[in-house]
């Protein structure tokens, strides 16, 4: 495994000096380096994407996707989630516009992964452009009946995140999406975050099964972004549609959901996928 889940364990220790807001020092914005944000050459002549296959039905990914793009955000990037105005995911999303700590929320017009995809590139290009951030993100949310093999196909997936479960139905439904994403984009950089589970053990054993199976018969490694705590309070946050950082910063789910978020901007800093 690129990453051992073993190393996730803030969510389960109590939170050193934390502030009022519930944040600590390591997960408050800093925008820009030093008074007058980077300079032209720090900046990424885009923002790398982060594909993320999530079906119209699956409101609890959803719900993830939108909650990681905050926690990107309070890590001092940029932190743009894009997504179809078509769907159910998108209803239990804020409205478009600006949302909490800098992020933001962006509908498009798409049908199909064409005008996704170009849509998608038009913001990394434009928000590298104008951010006074050093980094960031855009998070993509694809609706999996999209994903042909196809020229876009191989510009939007370069990096790909997927969320699954420990139960074995679910691991085979994650190998066969890796799988999509690679007839798709045989370079595609294809990570993996656990969820649904109660003990990191349980965790490290569904990655290492779906993992070893994608290598062996894929040949290509499949990347470990840590795990989600499903609990109360992320169900709580759905029906409030409030980020779960915001609104419960102390829970175990905000705690996750924070190791994520250090995983997704460590890469986007690492990685040149322009």
């Amino acid at each position: 495994m690129p990453r051992e889940l073993k190393d996730v364990l803030d969510y389960f220790l109590p939170e050193a000096d934390a502030g009022t807001d519930g944040r600590t020092d390591r997960d408050r914005p800093r925008a820009g380096l030093g008074n007058g944000g980077p300079a032209e050459s720090e900046r990424p002549a885009e923002l790398p994407i982060v594909a993320l296959p999530i079906g119209d039905q699956d409101v609890v990914r959803a719900a993830f996707a939108w909650n990681l793009a905050v926690e990107v955000a309070r890590r001092g990037a940029a932190s743009i989630l894009v997504a179809p105005a078509q769907g159910n995911p998108s209803l239990l999303w804020p409205d478009a516009g600006p949302g909490p700590v800098g992020s933001e929320m962006v509908m498009v017009g798409a049908t199909d992964l064409a005008t996704l995809t170009s849509a998608a590139r038009d913001i990394a290009l434009t928000r590298a452009t104008d951010s006074t951030y050093d980094t960031g993100v855009v998070f993509v949310r694809i609706p999996p009946a999209w994903l042909v093999p196809c020229q876009e196909a191989r510009s939007l997936l370069r990096w790909c995140l997927l969320f699954g479960t420990a139960e074995h139905r679910d691991l085979m439904e994650t190998y066969a999406l890796t799988k999509t994403l690679l007839e798709a984009n045989p370079e595609a950089r294809v990570g993996l975050t656990i969820h649904g589970v109660r003990r990191i053990a349980q965790a490290e054993t569904a990655f290492r099964r779906v993992a070893e199976v994608v290598q062996r018969r894929l040949r290509r490694p499949l990347l470990s972004y840590g795990l989600l705590v499903d609990d109360l309070h992320i169900y709580r946050a759905i029906v409030a549609r409030r980020p779960i950082g915001l609104e419960h910063p102390q829970s175990r789910a905000a705690r996750a959901l924070q190791d994520v978020a250090r995983m997704i901007v460590e890469d986007a800093r690492k990685y040149s996928l322009a």
